[in-house]
């Protein structure tokens, strides 16, 4: 079968496709047909028959508006994804949304669409293959060792995010990375040179990568030779510019920003299929031999056999080392990962970011997996074991990842580490700078990855930094985030176990909120036990209380400093740890009712941050007592006390309620 045939093939199904659906983005994949068949037909190695085969080259479509392009490639190659999904392009229920969903067609490795965020994801799955390869790799026995590409687009290089990953992935010299960039000079607003003048080739040559030039995108030769000499540098990741067309084949849309995100028209599709020479009335035409010359389900098998003998001898010459891939890969902890938590002390005086570092740092010494670091805040998150190596260009077999001042890219890449698989990634900030990874941490969840965030600083206890560091709303928008579950312990003990469900979790993602300043250990190991529910009774104050005191994180130690002092005065008060709303209303509906009866009306919840959302569980009769403004600049005690959040006013306003 001819390679135009077959390019033109995968041209006029995604133009049929975005027109059957009335909506879509043709453009790209017109254009981008033809690296997209060199890549998959000539260079990609992958078992359509195994979508999940560890040892598959991993394809990143970060221009996921281009999704037909991915589909027609899945359907044409083997892929179980039948034609009539094709057909079914953005309707409810089939396998081919508007753009690539993680976990919805088999082969989409992630999902794309905000734009950057496919880019990031593959440098996480680049740092992933080389970090694996260190550690299990030995001579004559390399298990590990694919690559990892992508095709990107102009507005992939535009968006933030994939500056400060290009950037790393260079300062890494991730050379199994290897980028196509789809530059047809388009966008939705028209021409890039409206906004996107820069020379890009010369700011990745700065980053460190290869950059190769494809001067014109349909000529497959040339990028056949591209993707060689890319493969063959192993020290720097490649960028390979391919200048294209956009909507190529189109008589009067090829070219023009009315091409990039809506149809062609019925009209311009015939004359689209007649400058291509394909018969003009016929729609989702697949010409015989097509599919069997793409077909990759033969080379695909004999690839993964191979593998699998491969993994069978490595396993004979290194049993524990096999037995440890093959745990990493099933996601399986081992048996004793929780054999050496620290515990702490009731009576004593820790932040809770600093029991966090404790905790991380047992865990590393048992949970192989795991692998992370800090956006250039180490010393403040304690995201580092006391025995953990960097990963460098020179150390990949280290764990713990300098991301710099790039949160953002953080994310992004600690999503493709988690999504590679065989590994447990975890990144950390200051909570107040969740803002700049939301989203990369939103997909997170959207694909139920298993990240754990750690966000310290948590609240106007951050002192003198002041407003611009002091996380006001920002627990309350990341328990908006579905699937994933927010947990801000109480004290030390309540971290340990915090840890707990984020390494067992493992559909969706946890963020951990945590102190800066020291706050007293008031549950005591077997109490924080509740946390795994997300709420528990922390005091009871007899059978029936006057009122439920209700507190979070560092709020709680002065709801029960608040309940003793009532208790002098003869009021019986019960104190509720309520550090994860998601556990808490994952439990029956009779444990809910046990811990907040719903015939005490009377609660008072207490959080230092915005109150919003709080009227859930206080009900109409209770009352919250949060901060709905910006900090200050002072030291973090002033200001708590400035702000109301000492055991007296927590105290006065438990009065006030019951008096009300």
């Amino acid at each position: 079968m001819h390679k135009e045939t077959c390019i033109n093939t995968i041209r006029l199904l995604a133009t049929d496709a975005v027109q059957r659906a009335r909506s879509g983005h043709p453009g790209m994949p017109m254009g981008a047909a033809p690296m997209a068949y060199v890549l998959w037909t000539r260079h990609l190695r992958h078992d359509p028959a195994a979508p999940d085969w560890p040892g598959r080259d991993r394809f990143v479509l970060s221009a996921g508006h281009g999704s037909m392009l991915l589909y027609a490639l899945l359907h044409l190659t083997g892929y179980a994804l039948p034609f009539d999904e094709l057909k079914a392009f953005r309707q409810w229920g089939s396998r081919t949304p508007g753009h690539p969903e993680h976990g919805v067609t088999p082969g989409v490795e992630t999902t794309t669409g905000p734009l950057g965020q496919g880019f990031a994801n593959g440098v996480g799955m680049a740092v992933a293959e080389r970090h694996l390869a260190a550690r299990f790799n030995r001579e004559h026995h390399e298990i590990i060792g694919h690559h990892t590409y992508g095709i990107v687009s102009d507005g992939d290089l535009m968006e933030g995010v994939s500056h400060e990953a290009a950037s790393l992935a260079g300062h890494l010299g991730l050379g199994r990375l290897i980028y196509l960039w789809d530059d047809n000079s388009i966008t939705i607003d028209g021409s890039t040179r409206l906004a996107f003048t820069e020379d890009a080739s010369a700011r990745f040559a700065a980053y460190g990568w290869q950059v190769l030039h494809v001067r014109d995108g349909n000529d497959t030769r040339a990028l056949d030779a591209a993707l060689i000499e890319a493969k063959a540098r192993t020290t720097q990741p490649t960028l390979i510019r391919v200048s294209t067309t956009i909507a190529y084949g189109s008589p009067n849309k090829a070219g023009t920003a009315s091409a990039h995100g809506a149809p062609l028209g019925e009209d311009e599709v015939v004359l689209t299929k007649r400058a291509l020479g394909w018969p003009e009335n016929e729609r989702f035409r697949v010409p015989a031999g097509v599919r069997q010359s793409m077909d990759a389900r033969e080379a695909g098998a004999q690839l993964h056999s191979t593998w699998r003998a491969a993994c069978k001898r490595y396993a004979v010459a290194y049993p524990a080392l096999a037995k440890e891939l093959r745990s990493r890969l099933d996601g399986v902890l081992p048996g004793d990962w929780d054999a050496s938590l620290p515990a702490f002390e009731r009576g004593g005086r820790l932040a809770t970011r600093v029991a966090s570092g404790k905790v991380l740092d047992a865990l590393l010494k048992r949970v192989p997996s795991l692998i992370g670091g800090s956006a250039d805040l180490t010393p403040s998150n304690k995201t580092r074991g006391q025995a953990q190596k960097d990963f460098q260009r020179g150390h990949p077999s280290g764990s713990y990842l300098r991301f710099g001042v790039r949160e953002h890219a953080m994310a992004g890449v600690c999503n493709g580490i988690s999504l590679h698989g065989g590994l447990r990634p975890y990144c950390g900030t200051f909570l107040v700078f969740s803002d700049y990874m939301r989203p990369s941490l939103r997909l997170s969840a959207l694909m139920k990855q298993p990240v754990i965030y750690i966000f310290t600083h948590d609240s106007v206890g951050v002192g003198e930094d002041g407003p611009t560091h002091q996380a006001i709303e920002h627990v309350m928008a990341l328990r908006a985030i579905p699937n994933l579950t927010v947990i801000r312990p109480a004290d030390a003990c309540e971290t340990v176990q915090a840890w707990r469900v984020a390494l067992t979790r493992t559909r969706g993602p946890t963020a951990l909120i945590l102190t800066r300043q020291g706050i007293p250990t008031v549950t005591g190991t077997a109490a924080a036990e509740g946390l795994q529910k997300g709420g528990y009774v922390l005091r009871m104050g007899g059978e029936r209380p006057s009122l439920i005191l209700i507190g979070t994180g560092s709020e709680v130690h002065l709801a029960v400093a608040a309940h003793e002092m009532l208790a002098l005065e003869g009021i019986e008060t019960r104190v509720v740890s309520l550090p994860s709303w998601e556990l808490f209303l994952e439990q029956p509906q009779a444990y809910q009712a046990a811990v907040l009866p719903p015939d005490i009306p009377e609660r008072l919840a207490v959080e230092a941050g915005i109150t919003q959302g709080w009227e859930r569980f206080t009900g109409p009769a209770g009352r919250i007592l949060g901060i709905n403004h910006y900090g200050a600049s002072a030291p973090g005690g002033r200001l708590l006390e400035e702000f109301g959040f000492t055991a007296d006013r927590v105290a006065a306003a438990a009065r006030t309620l019951l008096n009300a």
